[in-house]
Order: C-alpha cells, then structure tokens, then sequence
C-alpha cells in the first residue's frame, strides 16, 4: 500500500464499539495483543503487522496539510489571480462531461418524482399526467372550434336559426375548452404542489447529511459559497422535476397535434412549414442556450465568492475591526458583486437576442403559412375560416414551442445551479491515491505507546511533530497507511463510525461552540440528559453567540466545553492544551475540576485522560509522560523519572524555566492545585542547578 494513501472509509464488517477497561496500547508483535502482565487492552497504536510491512513504521498524515496532499501533489498547479484582480480563472467541463452531469442530476430528479415503493407519490404523478394530456387535447380543440363558429356564422353556409344554433353550441364548447385547459393546468399545479415539497425537503435533508464528510472535505470548501450553492439549488428542485415529468413530453405531444392536424386538414407543405420551423427553433435555442452557460457560471462563481467574504467577515468580525479593515472586506465583497453584475448583464442582454431570435424563427413560419392559406382561399381551395384556423394553429404551434424554449433554457440554468447540490450528495468519502501519486515523508515511525486505563497520561510533542494527528487518529478522521488502533482489543477500523465517537470526548484548545445557548452547547454532550430545574437555577438559557462571542473566551467558554465532555461520561478523555488560554489561578481550579472526576468515575467505570501540553508545569503530576520527537516515543515516565534521564523533556522544562515563566505560574499557584509548595521549589532548585551545570 503506497504510504501517500489516506483512507475514508468504513471497512466491513463493523460492530459498536464495546469499552469494558481503558487502555492505550502499542506494540511491534502482531500476534499479541496483551501485556507483559497478560492484562487486555483497551486501546492500542500498533506497528505494521509483518504480513504487511517489515520497516514497523505506522504512517500518516495530517488533515490540514497544505503543501503535501497526496492529492494535490498530483494535481496540475492553477495560475493564480494576481492580488487585487477581480477576474478569477474559471474553469468549464467538456461537453461530454457537462452532458454526463446532466443525465446525472435528471436521474436523480426522476427517482424523487417517481420513488421506489411508494405507490402514493406514483399515483399523484399519473394523475397529474392525466390532467396535463387533458389540458392539451382540449388546447388542440379551440383552433377547430373558432373555424366551425365561423363557418356557422356565414349566411352563406348556413339559414340563420342553424348558424344560431352551430354558432352557440361551438362558442359554449371553446369557453369549455379554454375553461378545460386552464383548469387542468391549475389542478396539476396543485397536484404537484406535495410531490415537489416532499422532493426539496428529501434533497435538502440528504444534502445536510451529507455535510458529515471527512475532515479533508470541510477544510477545502468555503462555507459562505457551499451554503449560497445549496440554497440555489434547492430552489429549483420543484421547477426542474416538473418540467421533467410533465412539461416536455406533454408539449413535445401538443407540437406534434397541431404539425399533424396541418398536414391531415391542409397538406403536406403547413406540416413542412411547422417542422423545419420546428428544426430551426431546436437549433437556435440549443446553441443560443449553450453559448449563455458560460454567462450563468460566471454568475454563479461570483455569487459563492460574494456569499463567502459575506460570511467570511461576519465570522470574524473580530479581527476585521482588530485590523480596521473594514473598507477592504468591503471592497473584496464589492469586487465580486461587479463580476456578478457583468455576468447577469450578459445573462439579459443574450436573453433578448435568444428570444428575438425564436420570434423571427417563429414569425417566417406564421408568414408563410399564411402566405399558402390566402393563395388557397384565392384559389378557392381553402375557406376563410380554413385561414383563421391555420392561423389560430400556427400560434398554438407558437406556445408550446416558446414554452418548450423557456423550459429548456430554465432547465440549462437549474441543472447549472444543482451541479453543486447533487455533487455534495454523491460525494464519496473515500480518497484514493492518484495515479502519479508520490509517498511523503511519514509523520509517525514505529509509533509504539502504551497507557494502562484509569491513568493520567501526559503526551509532550514539540511543535510541528503531529500533535493534532493523534486524536484525529484516535477518532478516524483517517486511517494510517500501515498500521492498527485497538481498543480493550477492538481494531477500530472494524467498529461503526457511529459507536467509535460514544467512548471519547475531547477538550480542544478552541473548542467551536454552536451560536445558541449554554443549555443547547452543554447538552450537546448527552442530549437525553439534563434537569430542567437545575437548567432554570444556574441560567443556562443564556446565549453563547456565533462562534461563543457572548461569553468570556478563556474560563467560561473552557469551563462550558469541559462540563459538555463530562456529561457525555467517555471512557476516554482527550485534553488538547485545554488550559492554556487561561489565567495560572483559572487554569489550576478548572485542572481540580477536571481531575476530580477523573480520579473518582462514575459507576466504577476505569477511565482514561490524555493531556497533550507544551506547558510541562501541567503535567507534573501525571501517572505517566510519554514524550514524542521526529514520529517516535524518545522518553515515558513519571516527572521524577524523565528529570533523572538527562534527555528531551530536561532540556524542555530547563528551556521554559529559563525564560521565568514556570517560575511566575508556581508562585501564583503552588498552594491552589494541590501540589505542595515545598516539592515545586525543590524541583525547580534541581533545574537551577541543571543549568549552572
């Protein structure tokens, strides 16, 4: 397997995730899993197994990697904009890939309108079927109808009580027909009202689940243009799937009506009249459509680029004012209002040459038509009514065919729209190496730890070695190239995705926090659970705000973050330099607080905590520190023990303790976390005596 592969996937057969004791365990033999002691692991990082690899390296790669991607390493590099310019390159799919994407958003539109196994959505379909062929037998019916009230009215024809009574009969039967096909339009209209509802709020409910991609996913796609995308999208589901099941078919067969009813009442040369009308308006309004593509994608761009600074700079309004750049998000946003300005211009103005086009199409058909009817009525081969009738044809030729021009370029448009929405939806969530895909340099190498449950673990990684690849690792947002994760014995990547998360929680240095109250954020660690009377007391109905502006950022937001992971109840407990942005007397209170319940769990239940930290003053007291340099564990053991090592994590705490900073925090809180005064002075004694040394 080339080391350059990340894999999103879910690999059968899968089971929940079943934690009885907590434990961190890695080792180099693959044919057992237990310790020394033959204790059962709960959770191990193992080396490769020797059926796979023999270099015992366990490879990954972070999520956020900017200039290694695999997968962008096999890409071809895109010119840049130059800074300032308001012209982005944009790129168009072939022909043959836009076609594919089109026959790839109707079929999806036609399994919405006519779903498997639901027989009421069909039933509501065919009869909106039958109301639309309805409609259009009764539309072909009034150019008949107005030719015979004609013809009952000439006294010519007819003695005057007969054309009275013709005359009456064929006027109350086109008010009829006209009332008909008015009616059965509005009928369908109503009859689809709960098809096309159903479908956007399918396709939307798919969307947002599916916004649940991998990690790789959400850090390469701008939110501000994904949501305008979407919300377009949506929008046109109805129109789209209407016109697909009961617009062309039904106006393809209301033109071929009125060209066959030409040629059977008139001859030959009306139908070849209507039919290379007919050719020539397919033709115009085709590539007319196609030419204007580029036009709405252009909008299209610009409109995610201006939705995107948009929400951009609402999010982080903070540094915006910070910065006092206000008049430059202003003009960013105001730079891609001007690109959607040009393009829904061009959109316009190319609409008024396409329909002057369809008229002038449609107006030579009229014309010569009529040219043929009045040659006919001079030769005595056609009546006046015969006239009247071709030319009441012609136009019911007209309408369907603008309408079917409309419903063409408004599908154009909608499938352009959609493209965004149905590729999120089919968005799979395997990566897969290209084929020019080269390896890179591996941030972990034998990566071999292990972490007995019930334990205070401390993790000490310099920066730039993977410290976010560890719990991002732990929760699957990718797998390593080689290499297992074991749980109480449970390889992870056969647990459900859905179980793994159950049995983890996890305090991140800047937690995001949802834009609504401190009930909904700390419920969000166990929805089912909280007591309203104890929510009611302690005001937990106050607003945290986008992105928890409305509380304090150190203590109070870190506080609610902390209270969440708790009341999830985890076996595993993941702190990622969750103190440091802190105050020393903050950070020491919320430490107790956390370790409290760490010390004593819940229903006897072993759990584990894993500190990641730079601030090595928080990890003195841990059960065990196992320290990482360049993808491997260098040093674990308790503090006193790595000190006596004279290695990496000595060095470490001399380098912090000479710049006075240790020293500031122990005197502000030896006497508040409960280490003793005299312990701290006389370690940081051993330190001064290191560095004289």
């Amino acid at each position: 397997m080339s080391h350059s592969q990340l894999r999103h996937r879910q690999p059968p057969p899968t089971a929940p995730l079943d934690v009885h004791h907590v434990e961190i365990y890695i080792v180099k033999s693959t044919n057992n899993h237990k310790d020394s002691a033959g204790a059962r692991p709960v959770l191990g990082l193992v080396a490769p197994l020797s059926t796979i690899a023999t270099d015992n390296t366990l490879t990954l790669w972070p999520s956020c990697s900017r200039t290694n991607s695999p997968l962008k390493s096999a890409e071809k590099p895109k010119a840049k904009p130059k800074q300032g310019s308001s012209k982005e390159e944009v790129q168009y799919p072939t022909k043959a890939e836009q076609r594919q994407n089109d026959w790839i958003i109707v079929k999806k539109m036609f399994a919405d309108v006519w779903p498997k196994d639901d027989w009421r959505t069909r039933g509501t379909v065919l009869l909106g079927f039958v109301l639309l062929i309805s409609a259009k037998l009764l539309n072909v019916q009034v150019p008949a109808l107005y030719k015979i009230v004609i013809d009952s009215l000439n006294v010519g024809l007819a003695s005057p009580p007969t054309a009275r009574i013709i005359a009456g009969s064929m006027i109350l039967g086109y008010g009829f027909a006209c009332v008909g096909t008015a009616l059965s339009d509005e009928l369908l209209n109503a009859v689809f009202a709960n098809v096309g509802q159903r479908a956007i709020r399918k396709v939307a409910r798919e969307t947002f689940e599916r916004l649940n991609l991998d990690l790789k996913f959400h850090l390469t796609h701008q939110k501000g243009g994904l949501t305008r995308a979407i919300d377009r999208g949506t929008k046109e589901i109805a129109f789209l799937m209407q016109a697909i099941s009961f617009r062309i078919a039904p106006t393809v067969l209301e033109i071929s009506l009125v060209c066959g009813i030409l040629a059977y009442k008139f001859g030959w040369d009306f139908a070849a009249i209507t039919t290379i009308a007919l050719a020539a308006f397919t033709w115009f309004t085709v590539r007319t459509t196609s030419w204007r593509t580029r036009f709405r994608r252009e909008a299209n761009q610009a409109d995610n680029k201006a939705a995107t600074v948009a929400v951009d700079s609402l999010i982080n309004f903070e540094a915006v004012k910070i910065f006092n750049n206000e008049k430059y998000e202003v003009a960013q946003y105001d730079t891609y209002l001007r690109n959607y300005e040009k393009s829904s211009t061009k959109i316009t103005t190319s609409l008024t040459f396409l329909n002057s086009g369809q008229n002038v199409i449609f107006t030579s058909a009229l014309t010569g038509a009529m040219f043929l009817a009045a040659q006919g009525v001079v030769q005595g081969t056609m009546t006046i009514s015969d006239l009247v009738m071709v030319n009441q044809l012609i136009f019911q030729f007209s309408l369907p065919l603008n309408f079917l021009g409309m419903i063409y370029r408004e599908m154009r448009q909608n499938l352009l729209d959609m493209e965004t929405l149905v590729t999120l939806v089919n968005t799979n969530t395997l990566i897969a190496d290209p084929p020019n895909a080269k390896p890179l340099a591996p941030i972990f190498k034998g990566l071999n730890f292990e972490i007995p449950a019930g334990k205070r673990v401390a993790i000490v990684v310099p920066s730039g070695c993977g410290k976010p690849t560890v719990f991002r690792l732990l929760f699957r947002f990718y797998h390593p190239s080689s290499g297992i994760i074991t749980i109480d014995g449970q390889d992870i990547s056969a647990i459900t995705l859905q179980s793994l998360p159950k049995s983890i929680g996890i305090v991140l240095q800047d937690t995001p926090l949802f834009h609504s109250t401190v009930l909904h954020n700390i419920r969000h660690g166990r929805p089912t659970t909280m007591n309203e009377e104890v929510v009611k007391k302690a005001n937990y109905n106050t607003k945290v705000g986008e992105r928890r502006l409305m509380i304090s950022g150190g203590d109070e937001k870190q506080t609610l973050v902390v209270a969440r992971v708790l009341l999830k109840d985890p076996e595993i407990l993941f702190f990622d330099e969750a103190t440091s942005a802190l105050d020393a007397h903050t950070e020491s209170e919320l430490l107790k607080s956390i370790h409290s319940p760490l010390l004593s769990p819940p229903h006897g239940k072993p759990r584990i905590s894993i500190f990641i930290a730079h601030r090595l003053w928080t990890v003195v007291e841990s059960d065990l520190i196992i320290v990482f340099k360049d993808g491997q564990v260098v040093e674990q053991g308790t503090h006193e023990e790595l000190l006596a090592l004279d290695g990496l994590y000595r060095s470490m705490r001399v380098q912090q303790s000479s710049y006075g900073g240790e020293e500031a925090v122990v005197s502000e809180t030896a006497s508040e976390d409960g280490v003793p005064e005299e312990k701290k002075v006389k370690e940081l004694e051993v330190v001064d005596e290191q560095m004289k040394a």
